[in-house]
């Protein structure tokens, strides 16, 4: 149940023939997203649980869920583009509906991801639905 957005970058990573090219391209996702503004990163929108400093800023319009980040590791920024297009723009229920693990799988990063990283990108994931959780 992933947004087109993220159909788009499932069909970019099937192109990609090893491991390195995928972590090339997730830290080139991470590149393209703008910086999230400074005074948005504050204690309220930073997650827990990363060992790199990562922050979400979430935002609902229009019955739709949507959220900027950032982080200061290159590959995190990467994982929290990969997450802005999988989620953004979905309602509350979408987004609570939508199994994070197995999409991301999809793309082949849970086998390539640190424990450390691991861990970061579910607590980012865990984040954004309690938000929408939150909204429902």
């Amino acid at each position: 149940m992933a947004s087109a957005a993220f159909e788009e970058i499932v069909d970019d990573f099937e192109f990609f023939e090893d491991w390195e090219d995928r972590y090339r391209h997730v830290i080139e996702q991470g590149k393209a997203m703008p910086p999230l503004e400074d005074a948005l990163k504050v204690p309220a929108t930073k997650v827990d649980g990363c060992a790199s400093q990562v922050w979400l800023h979430p935002q609902i319009s229009d019955g739709k869920f949507y959220f900027d980040g950032d982080s200061d590791a290159m590959i995190v920024k990467g994982l929290i583009a990969l997450l802005r297009k999988l989620y953004n723009g979905l309602t509350m229920a979408e987004v609570l509906a939508v199994d994070a693990r197995a999409e991301m799988e999809r793309l082949g990063l849970n086998d390539h991801l640190s424990a450390q990283r691991s861990n970061g990108l579910r607590a980012m994931i865990e984040r954004i639905r309690e938000t929408a959780a939150a909204q429902v």
